[in-house]
């Protein structure tokens, strides 16, 4: 397991998994200019992976909308930051 997926699994081992459906929004953070879209989306692949796995559904889940973003971090400051929102 890389390094990704294994601190996305820590982060979420005390939680409990949203009711679906639900959006899930990735945002990366790092001190670049940021990604174009294909490079964000494989960014966030092993992160996405690991959020389906603990949901117990496929990431291909329709239920399940993945959105990735990014924004602009300060010198040195890399993150990813996960909010989970309930579909209305």
């Amino acid at each position: 397991m890389n390094a990704e997926r294994q601190t996305t699994a820590w982060a979420l081992i005390a939680l409990k998994p949203p009711a679906l459906p639900c959006v899930v929004t990735m945002t990366r953070v790092a001190p670049s200019n940021g990604l174009d879209d294909d490079n964000l989306a494989s960014s966030c692949k092993g992160i996405r992976d690991e959020i389906a796995k603990w949901m117990g559904v496929d990431d291909r889940d329709a239920r399940v909308k993945f959105r990735p973003e990014q924004r602009r971090g300060k010198r040195g400051e890399y993150a990813v930051e996960i909010s989970i929102v309930g579909a209305a």
